[in-house]
């Protein structure tokens, strides 16, 4: 009894292992190879569960053979390579590709030469606009300072000018390079919507349009100082002539008070 007892469980656990290991085929249907690795891992599987010579029908029946059972397929079923996309190496691909690697490096150029011009032109202004200041001060205080504040001023004005001078020879080579940037973006641009990368393209254009707002925004202020100074020149002019004739006017009034006094 004990005997039959033993083969009605075992043939349960066997059927209960039949069922799982048909529903596992069933899901490793998807694929060729899925298959093909599940039936190596059912044939690996039958060959280590025969029964050796000495040893009992029982033991196999056992919770550690079951285990171990269990995690063999389940280490079978784990390396199975599922299905993957194939990725597109056409021409065609790889030609859009390289037009946005290409449009990228351009934008990046782009940014950095519109930055460097556009500091540049807000670095002359600032220069442009120091010397104004101190030239109109200067004008103001014409005759009524002593030769050291005259010194002063005069020094402030000059090294402005230096500066206002170097900083547009800065803008000029900065202004050299945004310009080839600019026509490197427009190739750029070109080529990625010829090869098929129409956002590429878009999105280059789009940045060619920010980088040229943000450069007139900074040559239109470069203008405007340029505009005052100007007018600052033609205000020194005008003093400086005002400011000679009174000289001229004294020195007169000078000698014809003291031939007054001789007669």
């Amino acid at each position: 009894m004990q005997a039959v007892r033993q083969c009605s469980v075992c043939a349960s656990r066997a059927a209960t292992g039949l069922v799982r290991n048909q529903i596992d085929i069933s899901v490793l249907r998807t694929s060729k190879s899925v298959l093909r690795r599940g039936a190596a891992c059912i044939r690996f599987l039958s060959s280590e569960s025969r029964i050796p010579g000495n040893q009992k029908f029982g033991e196999l029946t056992k919770p550690s053979h079951m285990s171990i059972a269990s995690l063999t397929i389940a280490r079978g079923l784990c390396a199975v390579p599922f299905t993957q996309q194939v990725e597109n190496l056409s021409h065609d691909s790889l030609i859009r590709r390289a037009a946005s690697v290409i449009t990228d490096s351009s934008c990046t150029f782009l940014s950095q030469t519109t930055l460097a011009y556009v500091d540049a032109l807000a670095d002359y202004s600032k220069a442009v606009h120091s010397r104004i200041a101190f030239q109109r001060q200067y004008l103001v205080s014409l005759g009524r300072m002593t030769p050291a504040e005259e010194d002063s001023l005069q020094q402030a004005i000059n090294g402005w000018r230096a500066e206002a001078s170097e900083r547009l020879v800065e803008c000029k080579r900065y202004e050299s390079a945004w310009i080839n940037a600019i026509s490197l973006c427009k190739m750029a641009a070109e080529a990625a919507c010829t090869s098929g990368a129409h956002q590429a393209s878009i999105s280059m254009r789009t940045n060619i349009q920010v980088a040229r707002s943000q450069v007139e925004e900074a040559q239109k202020l470069s203008a405007e100082a340029d505009k005052k100074l100007a007018e600052t020149k033609v205000e020194e002019i005008q003093r400086m002539a005002e400011y000679a004739a009174f000289l001229e006017d004294s020195d007169g009034l000078e000698v014809h008070e003291a031939y007054l006094r001789e007669d």
